[in-house]
């Protein structure tokens, strides 16, 4: 079994429906039906990670159930509820040159094209308009801040991203 560092999450089983073992599947890919193009699954539930296979699955109404091999009723679907459904990393699709997975930006040290050391990535949030990297700021910041937050606009605010390097080049303010 992989390490759990080398796990995704990419959706969760919800609540029990009907009474033959079916369960709700709340999916965090981008096409919420591409949850089901990776095989095998793996579910999380209590820190114990365990194969999966899904048997059947269909929408339902805006959302997503499933029938898992061997949950034969309710009260066996019951117990999965709330169980993370989590795929090897290896089993991601590989991305261009210019794409990156968010999980391949957390830790980067983030420096702006003057030189200035403006933190490393804690996280990313998608808003409305674009994606923004949460900065957390050196222990020693120059200004004073504790993090930052900067638009992941490639053609814009981002200059380079150094995967090898872990290193972010960013055009932004260091006192922003």
């Amino acid at each position: 079994m992989n390490h759990p560092a080398e796990y995704v999450v990419v959706g969760q089983l919800g609540a029990v429906y009907g009474v033959k073992g079916w369960i709700k599947v709340q999916s965090y890919t981008d096409d919420v039906e591409a949850i089901f193009d990776y095989h095998p699954w793996q579910i999380r539930l209590q820190g114990k990670v365990q194969d999966v296979t899904v048997d059947e699955w269909r929408r339902h109404n805006k959302g997503l159930i499933a029938k898992l091999a061997g949950v034969e009723d309710r009260d066996a679907a019951h117990m999965l509820t709330g169980a993370d459904i989590v795929i090897s990393t290896a089993q991601l699709p590989e991305l261009p040159e210019d794409e990156f997975y968010w999980r391949d930006l957390i830790g980067m040290t983030v420096v702006n094209t003057d030189g200035y050391n403006m933190g490393v990535v804690d996280q990313l949030m998608a808003t409305a308009s674009n994606d923004v990297m949460v900065v957390k700021a050196n222990s020693n910041d120059a200004f004073g801040r504790s993090e930052r937050l900067i638009p992941f606009i490639q053609s814009q605010y981002i200059q380079a991203v150094d995967k090898e390097n872990k290193r972010i080049v960013v055009d932004w303010p260091s006192d922003f």
